[in-house]
């Protein structure tokens, strides 16, 4: 093994973490991993909370000091695009023309956010959150009274409006649809979340649909199908995130909105690997395909990978998991449920902590917690189970879900 070389574009969370795990895993021989950012790679869930707010700072988010990488001799090749995979010839090629070779190829090319398409001449304005130079272009601009227009009200654009709210910014959110986060929400918790931003002064345009917007002296108009327009200072869009899997398809690989990976992240080229944001890998505990855009997703599914890589056949098997922080919330979500037909809560999320079960006859598929993060765990185990529970006894606090669990 020692004579075999592991090539991994990307150098995000996932790409870090899979060069760090094929070390400790005992692979001996050489690891390029090449990332189109200037930055060591990093993790991502900060960059719109305590990085945007100036709480924290941006070294914080590195996974490793770069001294590191010189140590375990991972050949690191950052402001390096690749731009083709010649899966013949097992060489990938760079922009400037550089060709990389290996024995095995690691993909965790992640995703970008998907761009608004409206009218107007504000579009190359439109700010949109996914990097380290994202957010230092938006926090220069979130002072004190702006008006702050945020388009959509998934995850990213929720946090961001929180933050932007706790620096004193108006911050009005527009949706198309009837509530937030409605992918992944039961609407009795999007609710709870509308409270929640609506109190400290954020402001909700739901069924929104964006016709155009336009340049107006310094700040911008936008205007809706229903005839009303809105001034904001700043527009900012979290509409989503579109997977980078365009390289791989050119490579002639599987995909599907994502690379088609198993549960050992093989995609349909036996040298190639994928892991992370970039994947719509085969879940073994779901037993079906999924594409997850999650801090867990990409840390975990990384390290399973490179352990296959190393010769460790064990398939990444885990019960989705992810998290937002708004304001003092904090909200986590298990499973990846397609429907329910019940919502049980245990506890009452009016008092700040409670947790709901989404249940498919009587067996749970799905939690979300409200600060209540120690109870996640055993959800997770109940999910993972997969045989039902008597819905009464996951409503009784008395009864403790680590008990449900054995």
């Amino acid at each position: 093994m020692s004579g075999e070389s592991i090539v991994i574009v990307g150098a995000g969370h996932a790409g870090g973490c899979a060069a760090a795990a094929l070390r400790s895993a005992g692979f001996a021989g050489r690891i390029t991993l090449i990332g189109k950012e200037i930055h060591l790679p990093y993790e991502r869930p900060p960059l719109s909370k305590g990085v945007l707010s100036g709480e924290a700072d941006p070294t914080t988010l590195f996974l490793r000091a770069e001294d590191w990488y010189s140590e375990a001799q991972v050949d690191l090749q950052l402001d390096t695009h690749v731009v083709e995979i010649v899966p013949g010839r097992k060489v990938v090629v760079s922009e400037d023309g550089k060709t990389f070779s290996y024995d095995k190829l690691l993909l965790t090319t992640g995703a970008r956010a998907r761009k608004l398409t409206v009218g107007g001449d504000a579009g190359p304005d439109i700010i949109y959150l996914r990097g380290i130079d994202d957010t230092f272009l938006l926090r220069g601009r979130l002072t004190e009274e702006r008006k702050i227009a945020i388009i959509g009200a998934g995850f990213i654009g929720l946090e961001i409006g929180a933050t932007a709210t706790k620096l004193g910014c108006a911050v009005e959110v527009f949706e198309a649809s009837a509530g937030p986060m409605g992918r992944v929400m039961p609407k009795d918790i999007g609710d709870i979340v509308v409270r929640l931003h609506s109190a400290r002064g954020v402001h909700f345009r739901f069924h929104a649909e964006i016709t155009s917007i336009h340049r107006q002296g310094s700040g911008y108009l936008i205007e809706l199908a229903n005839g009303e327009s809105v001034e904001a200072d700043v527009v900012i869009a979290g509409i989503g995130a579109v997977p980078n899997d365009e390289l791989a398809a050119e490579a002639g690989l599987a995909v599907s909105d994502g690379i088609i990976v198993d549960e050992f992240g093989r995609t349909s080229d036996p040298s190639i690997f994928a892991a992370g944001d970039v994947t719509r890998h085969y879940n073994p505990l779901l037993k079906r395909q999924i594409r997850l855009e999650a801090w867990q997703n990409a840390q975990n599914q990384a390290n399973a990978v490179a352990n296959v890589m190393a010769g460790r056949a064990v398939p990444f098997a885990e019960v989705p998991w992810l998290w937002t922080d708004q304001f003092d919330m904090n909200l986590q979500i298990a499973g990846h449920p397609m429907d329910w037909d019940r919502l049980i809560w245990r506890g009452d999320p009016d008092e700040g902590h409670a947790i709901a079960f989404q249940l498919v006859d009587g067996i749970p598929v799905g939690a979300i917690s409200i600060n209540n993060a120690r109870e996640m765990r055993f959800a997770r185990q109940l999910i993972a189970k997969a045989i039902p529970v008597d819905p009464r006894l996951l409503a009784d606090k008395s009864c403790k879900l680590q008990e449900l669990c054995r």
